[in-house]
């Protein structure tokens, strides 16, 4: 931006977003990911069953399935200390994902890609294993140049609100880009007294794209669109 030339870095509008990490998250994650400069994961909060952390889902000829990782039900530990202790999931996932995306017109461009990443290697922490294929399929194949960062990186005392507050002023933010949910609990009012622009993810709109099995679902794992749209994926997502 020319208005942006001869600034001091420090100077420099800043977009931060940070959000705990998922399982092969849907599109609409990595939207958050792309539209913003720093991107951080939160995953030193509680861990909760039966949510986005440990599960996703995929379309196949027999509708909709439901990928969900084995992590107990124990909800008195943090999201980072999640361990998976039982690597049998990994390769039945993997031939899950090979059993409804085999016949899809990339799925063997990308085939050694997402293999490696179930098979290559026996993971034992949720979050190093979804913050590690969040970014590599980002900067990978979707091209996401956005920075990524970790709260655990940052000393903070507050909680809730609060935490995030003080998060986004650690961070450096001049804007922060929140999904729907948290309008619960964060106030605007605090954001414009601390001089930072808050700012709402908007998922409606999204187009359709080639997607066998209808009707269409646009709430599924990103590897439906890569599978099923390849090098043209960037074109469905609203960042890039």
């Amino acid at each position: 931006k020319e208005y942006l030339i001869g600034l001091h870095p420090e100077k420099m509008p800043k977009r931060v977003a940070l959000l705990q990490s998922n399982y092969i998250p849907w599109k609409g994650y990595f939207d958050i990911i792309g539209m913003v400069d720093v991107f951080i994961f939160h995953d030193d909060l509680q861990y909760t069953k039966g949510d986005w952390r440990n599960r996703n889902k995929i379309k196949t000829q027999g509708g909709i399935k439901w990928l969900t990782i084995p992590c107990g039900t124990d909800e008195n530990r943090l999201i980072c200390q999640v361990e998976l202790k039982d690597h049998k999931w990994q390769k039945d996932h993997w031939n899950k994902i090979v059993g409804a995306y085999a016949r899809s017109e990339h799925f063997e461009e990308y085939k050694e890609f997402f293999r490696e990443m179930y098979l290559g290697k026996e993971w034992k922490n949720l979050s190093e294993m979804n913050q590690y294929m969040i970014k590599k399929i980002a900067t990978e194949i979707l091209g996401i140049t956005t920075k990524f960062e970790d709260t655990r990186d940052y000393i903070l005392q507050g909680v809730k609100a609060d935490r995030v507050m003080e998060l986004v002023k650690k961070a450096g933010a001049t804007t922060y880009l929140s999904g729907s949910a948290a309008k619960d609990y964060l106030s605007p009012e605090d954001f414009e007294k601390a001089g930072i622009e808050l700012e709402w993810m908007d998922y409606s709109g999204y187009p359709e794209y080639t997607q066998p099995f209808p009707p269409f679902e646009h709430a599924v794992s990103i590897i439906d669109l890569i599978f099923n749209e390849g090098p043209n994926a960037k074109q469905y997502l609203k960042a890039i």
